[in-house]
């Protein structure tokens, strides 16, 4: 494949102040688009990239060339040889640790020291993490015998989808790409992604890194666009595409699921939250404070695990309060490389209209600001940028739109509770089920509270600890299917059954 220029491999602008230029990737070559639209910096609001926007020409030659290497040798590789790649991609991915960091830093705005911590670093170990997955996970095999007599062996095994389509969003682009990715090269498949047309960068220069560890032309095709009539739309109901998976918005996934219906292909679905934690008056406060503040205001509330609703038993109630509130007015809002800085800016002016729509919603419905609530005054050239003021609410309840709706914003809504019943029903009142958080010191109140949230995963005194082979996916609105692990694989294979008589 030929090189990148240092325009497309750099997140920052060229010294002339040229944006860079931020192209597709199929069959091994970066190709333009049918039109081009501006990739603007979230920290100061200046155009920052040029994104090529694949047409429907270039979606087809992307699954085209998916196809024909899936065909190809791909198809044929051996689990342990696919696992040595995908060990190799995580070395290559260290390699260029920093590109990577600059990547995610260009596009999102995050601190640095985020996106090192959290976002480049776990994508290396999604890699290693599915390698050991694919390498020791294997399937059922059973010795049938019968009142005959005869006897056969039944055993299963794993084939890869085929082509599939991977949309990612743009909150942690680079982390939520390889946790796709991963699996689905680890199983065998071939892929065409499509980022958010927020975060385009990461996805483009992975595609290098990838090449240069080895994964041949056409088993990894990125196309960039939009959704709906451009790139989004035509990879979900292209007829080539074998499964779909995706993390983003709840109605984005109904749209891609219309989409599929008719050809009946598999999807995978990490979607909207608005998610609970509930507070018992036994709770370390300030592990539960600090703890919370984390939760709540984490990557600028722009994290599907966020928690927007806090439920308080009402004896510690006030303190909590005005604990978290405190916690809220200490981060630090500002430029991504300073290491004092916290909390970075939203993804878009757009989205920063939404979040400050649900601030003026909740003032009409009653709502006490008790931290933010507004768009601060940075200077040093930040306020042309989407910054807002982390937030917090008090005097709603589980009738308001604004604890009802997902905001994916900095903020959350603290309410008070007099009983564990009470607190599992209003936690457990919502549409969504992605996650849950107890804080409590009686370990086995934590478990049996734990245990009733109808959520897909649900931390005791911890929020965002993981293992990487556990279920990660969430119930109702918040998604279809489960991925980690061995889970991941039953996504990206169908197993077919041997039976073979003795």
């Amino acid at each position: 494949m030929p090189a990148l220029t240092s325009q497309t491999t750099t997140t920052a602008p060229p010294a002339s102040g040229t944006p860079r230029d931020i192209r597709n990737f199929i069959g091994g070559d970066f190709v333009d688009g049918v039109a081009g639209f501006d990739k603007i910096d979230p920290v100061d609001g200046a155009v920052i990239g040029r994104v090529h926007e694949a047409g429907r020409h270039e979606v087809d030659r992307a699954v085209a060339a998916a196809r024909a290497a899936f065909d190809g040798p791909w198809g044929r590789m051996s689990v342990g040889d696919r696992a040595t790649l995908l060990r190799r991609i995580a070395d290559a991915i260290e390699r260029r640790f920093d590109d990577l960091v600059a990547a995610e830093v260009g596009d999102t705005g995050k601190p640095e020291t985020l996106a090192r911590d959290l976002d480049v670093a776990r994508a290396a170990m999604n890699f290693r993490s599915f390698a050991d997955t694919v390498a020791s996970t294997g399937l059922d095999s059973f010795l049938t015998e019968l009142a005959d007599g005869r006897r056969a062996l039944n055993y299963a095994i794993r084939k890869p989808l085929g082509v599939v389509a991977i949309i990612v969003p743009w909150n942690l682009p680079l982390l939520l790409l390889t946790w796709k990715l991963a699996p689905a090269l680890a199983s065998g498949n071939t892929v065409v992604i499509k980022p958010s047309e927020e975060t385009p960068s990461s996805a483009t220069l992975l595609a290098e890194i990838l090449s240069e560890a080895g994964v041949p032309d056409g088993v990894v095709n990125v196309v960039h666009g939009f959704g709906e009539d451009s790139a989004g739309a035509f990879l979900t109901g292209h007829p080539g595409i074998d499964g779909v998976t995706f993390t983003g918005e709840t109605s984005t996934g109904s749209a891609i699921m219309r989409a599929v219906a008719p050809r009946v292909r598999p999807v995978s679905f990490e979607l909207g939250g608005k998610n609970a934690a509930v507070v018992f008056a036994d709770a370390d406060l300030d592990a539960a404070i600090a703890g919370l503040a984390r939760s709540t205001y984490l990557n600028t509330g722009q994290v599907c695990l966020c928690t927007e609703r806090i439920y308080v038993e009402r004896p510690i109630f006030d303190e909590m309060a005005a604990g978290l509130a405190e916690q809220a007015r200490r981060l630090r809002l500002g430029r991504p490389e300073n290491p004092a800085t916290t909390t970075g800016p939203l993804i878009s002016q757009a989205h920063r209209a939404k979040v400050l729509s649900y601030f003026d919603l909740a003032r009409e419905e009653g709502a006490t600001v008790l931290a933010g609530g507004g768009v601060p005054t940075l200077g040093d050239g930040l306020d042309g940028g989407s910054w807002i003021e982390p937030t917090l609410w008090s005097g709603l309840d589980n009738s308001n739109r604004a604890v009802r709706e997902e905001v994916f914003g900095p903020v959350a809504a603290i309410i008070p509770f007099d009983t564990e019943a009470e607190a599992i029903a209003l936690a457990n009142d919502t549409d969504y089920g992605l996650a849950a958080v107890t804080w409590t010191s009686d370990l086995t109140r934590g478990h049996r509270v734990a245990q009733r949230m109808r959520t897909g995963m649900s931390w005791v005194n911890t929020w965002y600890l993981r293992d990487l082979r556990s279920p990660f996916g969430g119930m109702g609105l918040s998604g279809i299917g489960r991925e980690g692990g061995h889970h991941s694989l039953e996504f990206y294979t169908e197993p077919t059954n041997v039976c073979v008589q003795l």
